[in-house]
């Protein structure tokens, strides 16, 4: 489980004990996670945070992740039916999606809802549809309730439906409840959710102070990026851009003719979302995702513009071929990246992910425990970073974490960091260290009892 993970885990166990949900702007994101987390982990049995498991957590990115491609089926009618098809086979096989949909994060989630987003918003604009609107205004609200980067994608939805107006001045606006619908819901929701459905009204007061911290991450705070970091995640088949550009030069040739306009709103809603996030310093792998999705449909226009440029029989041929051609090369570095190197530190997608040795960690205790007769053993962690420690260390009853600084008293077993262990030289002394790997380039230290030294027998 990667750090993230297992902090989400922890927020999902404290839910099961009956807690209610903090927004903490600081390190946290929004509920929505563990909204559809929580039901779906006790559907699996799981009472209490020790109850859980890597599965029963994954599972709801899983379930998000297929709502997903079901999703672009509703699209059908704004881009097609060929650009739909083929957007949703390139989230069902390529490498980012599958990744990162068997990751208990947000940005599955985060994903899914800003499809929503697009379609719906096209439907309440096209038709002047109040309901559409309101799912236009609850899926903004679901993405906001993700992640506070969703001000990103409602300023390129704007600009995108901005430039879709220029483009035809003559076209009405359409009324003004249809806005006051989705400003309406996306409150609403927005405030049910925060609060925690009204337990909690101090997430409001948190939302305020979101700004400044979103502020100060967004300049890197240790994951600064060149501008250039997500060409190679996007597109592993350099192909891929291509089809992209054929597919944007084909939005704009169609605008131009008067035949369909919607295509040149996804280029300009994919050229600001690509802007805006290469251009922010703070980056990491499983952000591409909210750039694959309109990569992924302007591929499929693409496609499908070569299809069209040439019709008959052998045409499709090609085109059928091509894509599988495509899918295949795509499935191979899926089963590489996903399947047999998941957590490789040469993996591009693992991006400081836990490394392997730490399964060690609790089998040991565990083995330790029972040679030195301790059925419930005290377990003190002094570091200033413990996670994913939390969740390995789940089913032990007796577990204390304390930061740099502070005296964790006494303890059958101490995990610590390298650094507290110089700190606690004294607590330290008569212990023996065994060393796991964390994440690359990250020990922690377990320090057990020394064994008894046997006397040395008698000479005869």
């Amino acid at each position: 489980m990667h750090s993230d993970e297992a902090v989400n885990a922890s927020i999902t166990g404290d839910l099961l004990a009956g807690q209610s949900f903090h927004y903490d702007p600081r390190d946290r994101h929004g509920p929505l996670l563990q909204l559809f987390g929580m039901p779906v982990a006790r559907l699996c049995g799981a009472k209490t945070f020790s109850d859980l498991s890597e599965t029963q957590l994954r599972l709801t990115p899983v379930l998000a992740g297929s709502a997903t491609v079901l999703l672009f089926g509703a699209g059908v009618e704004m881009f097609g039916f060929a650009t739909c098809l083929i957007a949703a086979l390139f989230f069902v096989v390529a490498p980012l999606p599958v990744y990162y949909s068997r990751y208990f994060i947000h940005e599955t989630l985060f994903v899914g809802a800003t499809l929503g987003l697009i379609l719906s918003s096209w439907r309440a604009l096209k038709n002047a549809s109040v309901l559409a609107a309101a799912v236009a205004g609850l899926c903004a609200a679901l993405m906001f309730a993700c992640k506070e980067t969703s001000v990103i994608h409602y300023f390129a939805v704007m600009v995108a439906g901005a430039a879709g107006w220029r483009l035809n001045p003559r076209e009405k606006l359409p009324p003004v409840k249809i806005f006051v619908t989705a400003f309406g819901v996306f409150i609403v929701v927005g405030i049910l959710l925060f609060t925690w459905f009204g337990r909690d009204w101090r997430a409001l007061e948190d939302l305020g102070r979101a700004i400044p911290h979103l502020v100060a991450r967004a300049g890197g705070e240790g994951h600064e990026k060149p501008f250039g970091y997500y060409f190679p995640l996007l597109a592993p088949t350099f192909l891929l851009f291509l089809l992209a550009i054929v597919g944007a030069c084909a939005a704009i040739r169609d605008a131009v003719a008067g035949v369909r306009k919607t295509g040149v709103l996804l280029v300009i809603y994919t050229l600001v979302v690509f802007l805006i996030y290469s251009a922010i310093p703070y980056k990491t792998p499983w952000l591409a995702l909210n750039l694959w999705l309109p990569l992924t449909l302007l591929c499929g226009m693409g496609i499908d513009a070569i299809r069209r440029f040439r019709k008959g029989p052998t045409s499709r041929s090609v085109t059928v071929i091509a894509v599988g051609v495509l899918l295949a090369v795509l499935g191979k570095q899926t089963k590489a990246l996903a399947f047999d190197k998941p957590a490789d530190e040469k993996n591009p997608l693992a991006y400081a992910h836990t490394v392997e040795d730490m399964l060690r960690l609790s089998p040991r205790l565990e083995k330790l425990a029972t040679e030195e007769n301790l059925p419930e053993p005290l377990i003190a962690v002094a570091a200033a970073d413990p996670w994913p420690l939390p969740w390995y260390l789940r089913k032990f009853r007796r577990v204390g974490f304390w930061q740099p600084g502070q005296d964790p008293g006494p303890a059958d077993f101490y995990i610590t960091s390298p650094e507290e262990a110089e700190r606690l030289g004294d607590r330290l002394k008569d212990r023996r260290p065994e060393f796991f790997g964390v994440r690359p380039e990250v020990l922690v230290i377990l320090w057990r009892p020394a064994e008894s030294v046997a006397p040395s027998p008698k000479p005869q």
